[in-house]
């Protein structure tokens, strides 16, 4: 099993708002594609959150080829949806573990 974890540092302001679209909107969306078939958002704990919390979003592939078909396919749109909606609001980076036990 593959995890593709995106790590998003957001504005306070905006921290409740973010959470609800990423569980209303974003997600779902990216579930829709077939190249993954569960989510976790996670918030990190014992961080300094004087700019705002921080987030972990756990996207769930059987294969390292479907988080593959996603990048080719998909994740620029997601991507750009919320950059467009979000701006400079978060920022985040993202990364690809394998689970091996």
């Amino acid at each position: 099993m593959i995890i593709y974890n995106v790590t998003v540092k957001t504005e306070t302001v905006i921290a409740s708002d973010y959470v609800n679209w990423l569980k209303e909107e974003h997600i779902p969306d990216i579930i829709q594609t077939g190249c993954f078939t569960t989510a976790k958002i996670l918030r990190l704990l014992e961080v300094d959150e004087t700019d705002g919390p921080t987030f972990a979003v756990q996207y769930h592939a059987e294969s390292k080829a479907l988080y593959n078909r996603y990048i080719q396919h998909f994740s620029d749109d997601m991507r750009k949806k919320s950059a467009d909606k979000w701006g400079q609001k978060v920022i985040a980076f993202r990364s690809v573990m394998e689970v091996v036990h």
